[in-house]
């Protein structure tokens, strides 16, 4: 486990400087929610945790897969309701040829999730002692149950139209 002393420096002279300590997972936790960039060393390396790298493969992928254009007229999209930080960034379209039994099905929820969210649920939802296989496994819908593979997931665009596949 690698710990980080991390300086928090305010741009308002009537607060302190202070310092904080925590370990690299807590640390990506906080990178996630706050609303100012921290500069970190250029010497300085935080190590990725598993699922970290995970999220990262999981993002590339889903940037691979297209995008969903929200039809005209739709409802305002609501925050994350796994955060409730972010405007939701995915929705699941059922994309893959799986024709197998227990494979992927179309998912009707409207978008909910972030990016960052879904890739945590999807993560949570594998052979923990198979990481290996998670880039080729399915998870189930957070509220449909419908069941997804990473090429269903696409990024959500507020636009006008339908659904573009790259």
């Amino acid at each position: 486990m690698q710990y980080l002393t991390i300086n928090v420096d305010s741009i308002n002279s009537k607060f302190k400087s202070f310092a904080i300590r925590l370990n690299s997972l807590q640390y990506s936790q906080l990178k996630d929610k706050l609303q100012a960039p921290i500069r970190t060393a250029r010497h300085l390396m935080v190590h990725q945790s598993l699922g970290d790298r995970f999220q990262a493969a999981f993002a590339e992928q889903v940037d691979k897969n297209g995008v969903y254009q929200l039809p005209s007229g739709s409802s305002p999209l609501e925050p994350c309701i796994g955060c409730m930080l972010k405007l939701p960034e995915v929705k699941l379209q059922k994309r893959c040829a799986d024709l197998e039994e227990g494979s992927c099905r179309q998912c009707y929820c409207r978008p909910l999730w972030c990016l960052s969210c879904m890739s945590k649920w999807f993560a949570a939802r594998q052979d923990q002692h198979r990481p290996d296989s998670w880039m080729s496994s399915m998870a189930p819908c957070p509220m449909c149950r419908a069941q997804f593979c990473m090429l269903d997931v696409l990024r959500v665009d507020a636009g006008s139209g339908g659904v573009r596949i790259p």
